[in-house]
């Protein structure tokens, strides 16, 4: 749903970026360090456990960054230890960050400001709810489109049923 809100704001990248909560930039690697990363980024998903993911409303970067995003609000501790892991400094994907680290789902980036205005209004009553267990690899492809190379599930035990995956985001209605 988030995706398709996004490309109806205007953001031409929607159609080639899967709604996610980023763990690491974009970081360009070659193909004879791909199974040194994937064994790293298993390593660190065994060690990970379920947890509670809540979207609630709706913040921005403005005017430091172009960017309207849906909040994280429970969860955000999990996704800041896990990215603290994927970018361990004696592993393979060792890297500072521009910014410090915010786990959000961008909904509008780098578009006009009425389109930016419209979706931070149209998506502050968003909620979405569920059990994340584990994250993806992807990568970009030379048409600019990202596509899922692989799944990482924790190795903890499962999140308890009160926390059960909720299959999409609602809008409250008023």
């Amino acid at each position: 749903m988030l995706q398709q809100r996004r490309a109806g704001f205007g953001d031409a990248a929607a159609h080639g970026i899967p709604t996610h909560v980023t763990l690491l930039p974009p970081t360009e690697v070659g193909e004879p360090d791909l199974a040194v990363i994937e064994a790293h980024l298993g390593a660190v998903a065994a060690a990970g456990r379920p947890f509670a993911m809540r979207l609630s409303g709706t913040g921005t970067f403005r005017p430091l960054s172009p960017v309207v995003f849906v909040q994280v609000v429970e969860g955000a501790e999990a996704c800041a230890g896990l990215q603290q892991q994927v970018r361990d400094p004696s592993g393979p994907l060792a890297r500072e960050l521009q910014f410090p680290y915010h786990p959000h789902v961008t909904v509008a980036h780098g578009i006009a400001d009425e389109a930016m205005d419209r979706a931070y209004a149209e998506l502050a009553d968003y909620r979405a709810e569920w059990a994340c267990t584990g994250f993806g690899l992807y990568e970009q492809g030379a048409d600019a489109v990202w596509r899922k190379l692989r799944d990482f599930t924790f190795g903890g035990a499962v999140v308890p049923p009160q926390a059960a995956h909720v299959e999409r985001g609602t809008i409250p209605s008023r």
